[in-house]
């Protein structure tokens, strides 16, 4: 037999409004719902609940035994519902976050504090790696990711920021090997290059207008 707590609630609710108007007017549901809710109950326990007249709402023999059981049901949806306003309120327990090292440097210490100083009671966990993790089987809470990411309807995703990237060479380098003036000189330069979460080299690309230029990077054994 498989009673449904929330005819149960439904059940505690009845009683203690004292009719099935009253009631539902606190649950939000029509008298004639509430109505057949409970005769479902008691039809799957084949006893009376209530005894019901024109002007009186009796609790039977049965009915009585079985409210302890649905106040106990009511106290724990209340509570539940009390616990989850607390945790609006003051938000508390862990948060999972995976980001990149190389995100993390770019102001993300100074972020987290602040948020530690405004939310004490949460305990922030970082996974400082540039793999792309699965955030429900790895429970994580919060993935930040640098470039595109892939199609996911199941996940929820927006942009933090902006990241502007510049060509930089050291004065050591330039002067043993020139300084370039125009993107095809690249061709001729010794390039660094990020490594992409497959592992592999991303290539450089350069954009002026409709004017692309690219070049590969080639690891050196």
């Amino acid at each position: 037999m498989e009673v449904e707590p929330n005819d149960l609630l439904l059940f505690a609710r009845i009683v203690e409004a004292g009719s099935f108007s009253a009631a539902a007017l606190r649950v939000g549901q029509p008298k004639s719902t509430v109505s057949r809710r409970i005769a479902q109950l008691e039809s799957t326990l084949g006893e009376r609940l209530l005894q019901r007249t024109t002007r009186k709402l009796m609790v039977t023999e049965f009915g009585a035994s079985l409210l302890e059981h649905a106040r106990k049901v009511a106290d724990e949806a209340e509570a539940a519902g009390a616990l989850a306003q607390h945790r609006q309120a003051a938000p508390s327990g862990r948060l999972r976050i995976s980001l990149p090292a190389d995100f993390a440097n770019l102001g993300m210490s100074a972020m987290i504090g602040r948020f530690l100083d405004r939310y004490p009671a949460v305990n922030v966990e970082l996974d400082l790696s540039p793999r792309r993790v699965d955030l429900v089987a790895e429970n994580f809470d919060i993935a930040i990711r640098m470039g595109d990411l892939p199609d996911d309807s199941s996940l929820n995703a927006r942009r933090v920021t902006l990241q502007r990237f510049g060509l930089y060479a050291s004065p050591c380098y330039t002067a043993l090997r020139g300084l370039p003036e125009h993107p095809d000189d690249l061709l001729g330069h010794d390039l660094l290059c990020l490594l992409s979460r497959s592992g592999g080299a991303v290539p450089w690309v350069l954009q002026r207008g409709k004017v692309r230029w690219g070049r590969a990077c080639r690891r050196r054994g």
